[in-house]
Formats: C-alpha cells, sequence, structure tokens
C-alpha cells in the first residue's frame, strides 16, 4: 500500500517531542504536510495550529477520522500510545509512533492484530538508527566484515536536572510503564538489537535508584540480553550521572574484528588490518526518520523498525524489569 505525495500528517499530542517531529517535516515540505494535529489540552492545540495552519482537534479519536490524513504521528505519553495506534489502525491510517511503541505484552497483542488486520504500515520512531555512524556500523556487520558477532555494547546516559515539579507523567510508572530503563533506556535497548542482529530470548538486569529518589521508578540501569543468534549485549542508561569520558556510545566485536563509535566517528579494526576510521557530520536524527517514513509510504518499502521490532524491544524491557524483580535471568516472553 502507497501514499502519494505530499503524505498528509495527522500529528497526535503536541507537547514535548512534537517539536522536533515538527522541524523533521519543516525539512521536506515538497513531500510531506502536517494537516491536522490533536491535543487533549486546548492551547496547546491553537499553538500547533497557529504554527502550521492544520485542523485542531482535541480528541485523536477525531483526527485519525479526517479524510485529509494519510498517516498519523504519535507523539503521546507512554500509557496512550496502544489505544492511538489502535485507533489509527482501525481507521486505516499509516502510522509513525514514538518509543515505547507500548507498555505491556497484552497491549502489544492489541497493536499488533489492528496494524496486521487493516494493512497499514507502522514505524517505532527510533530515531538512533538514523545516525550515520549507526547506519555505517550496520553496514560493515551485514557484510560480513566482523563475522559472527559475540558482543554488543551500548551506553546512554545523562546528569537529568529533571525535579519534582517537571515530572510529569514520567514520574510515574503507571502512565510511563517504568522509570529511565523504558524512556531513555528504550534508545540504547533498539540500538543493542539492531547491531547484534537477533531476536531476544534471555535477560539479566540491575536497576538502581541514584539520585532522582523522588521517581517511582529507577533513574539508571544495567542489563544483559542473550540474543537467538549467540550474541550477547551489554547496556548502560542512566539519568543519574554522565558516563565516564571516552565511553563508547555503541562497540560491537566478532570473530574477524571490532567496531567502536561516540556516535559520530565509527572506528573498525580487523584482525590483521589497519584500523579504519569513518569521520561523520551530525545530522538531525528526527528530520531523518520523518524521511525515511515518508519514503517508506511513497515506495512501500519496509521500515527499518515495525511493529515486530518494536514488540520484540519491549521483549527486552519487561523481562529486564522482571529480571530486576526476581534478582533472576528472565526469559523474554513471546507475543
Amino acid at each position: 500500500m502507497t501514499v502519494q505525495l505530499p503524505v498528509r500528517i495527522g500529528l497526535i499530542g503536541g507537547g514535548g517531542i512534537a517539536g522536533a517531529h515538527l522541524k523533521g517535516y519543516a525539512t521536506i515540505p515538497d513531500r510531506v504536510k502536517v494537516t491536522a494535529i490533536a491535543d487533549a489540552v486546548a492551547e496547546t492545540v491553537e499553538k500547533r495550529v497557529a504554527e502550521t495552519g492544520a485542523t485542531g482537534y482535541t480528541d485523536f479519536r477525531e483526527l485519525v477520522q479526517d479524510p485529509n490524513v494519510d498517516a498519523v504521528d504519535i507523539c503521546l505519553p507512554h500509557h496512550l500510545h496502544k489505544d492511538a495506534i489502535v485507533a489509527a489502525a482501525e481507521a486505516g491510517k499509516h502510522i509513525l509512533c514514538e518509543k515505547p511503541l507500548c507498555l505491556t505484552a497484552e497491549e502489544a497483542a492489541a497493536v499488533r492484530d489492528a496494524v496486521q488486520k487493516a494493512g497499514v504500515t507502522l514505524m517505532c520512531a527510533h530515531n538512533q538508527l538514523f545516525m550515520p555512524a549507526v547506519a555505517k556500523a550496520k553496514e560493515v556487520i551485514d557484510s560480513g566484515a566482523l563475522g559472527d558477532v559475540y558482543e554488543v555494547r551500548t551506553t546512554d546516559s545523562f546528569y537529568n536536572d529533571f525535579d519534582p515539579e517537571s515530572m510529569g507523567w514520567r514520574g510515574h510508572s503507571k502512565t510511563s510503564g517504568g522509570g529511565e530503563y523504558i524512556d531513555t533506556g528504550y534508545h540504547p535497548t533498539y540500538l543493542l538489537m539492531h547491531l547484534s542482529g537477533g531476536r531476544p530470548s534471555q535477560v539479566f538486569a540491575m536497576m538502581s535508584t541514584h539520585r532522582l529518589d523522588f521517581m517511582e521508578g529507577e533513574d539508571s540501569a544495567q542489563v544483559l540480553v542473550r540474543f537467538d543468534n549467540g550474541s550477547v549485549g551489554q547496556l548502560v542508561t542512566s539519568w543519574a550521572y554522565d558516563a565516564a569520558p571516552g565511553t563508547d556510545r555503541f562497540s560491537v566485536v566478532g570473530n574477524k574484528g571490532s567496531l567502536s563509535s561516540d556516535g559520530s566517528t565509527l572506528r573498525v579494526k580487523l584482525r590483521g588490518q589497519d584500523e579504519q576510521v569513518y569521520a561523520h557530520e551530525p545530522v538531525d536524527t528526527f528530520a531523518a526518520e520523518i524521511d525515511d517514513f515518508v519514503t517508506c509510504l511513497e515506495t512501500g518499502r519496509r521500515p527499518l523498525n515495525t511493529e515486530e521490532e518494536g514488540i520484540a524491544v519491549l521483549g527486552i524491557i519487561l523481562a529486564a524489569y522482571e529480571s530486576a524483580r526476581t534478582g533472576k535471568a528472565a526469559d523474554v516472553l513471546s507475543v
């Protein structure tokens, strides 16, 4: 199923991350147009309508019925993702959804059923996959240059200045789904899986609250993941502290060599060969992600991460929380 250009977008959720998405749409005005915006807060709707000239709604269920919308972009708090995805799919709209895809195995099953029954395209907004260093690393791995992948590591830690007044829904497990790990930690999780080339089977995790003790959930996590291709992943993520100087953003080790990156420069070292260094200019990953979503709708190409990958990433996260609760490794449950 393809969409004729310009793709008409209905933005669901006008606060926070929606600003980064709107900037992305503005970079390709000949290929896409934001035609509708929904937000439960009337003032937010008014602000975004003034910026874009789109039709405003205070209920996303009305927006998905708009005939001038081809696809929706979901930028809602985590606990609202499932209902918006299902409503959009049932209305025949294609979907770009911010992370996480949803919060529970039951929600994941409902999402998969709705999307596949409707035959629409769903793209998970895994923007870090559009970092040039990540794309080049994936190219190197898929070429077989590293051989069998043994180990993958990812890190995404920073000093977050959240306070109780600014946390909002993120401070409550019921609406966020947990703590830092399902939020910022979601990024190194999908990156870990993407670079491993496998599907997760077992997880061991330790969650900590080092500094942001006013949150209901953790502010830091360390997670080990075994994948079905034999590779093992390790990630560290935190809102409590900055990563130590020199820490790789990601690294991969195989039987023929390794690669590592700070997020911009990629270093590849194959056994018996000189190190190859690939320097990349920074890009707006949200704009790159949106451009790719539009291309997928125009051409019918499968997105890098659909609901299938989104469910697999959620499987890692849910198993990590289970492991942290029990102190034992947890199997990744299939949906």
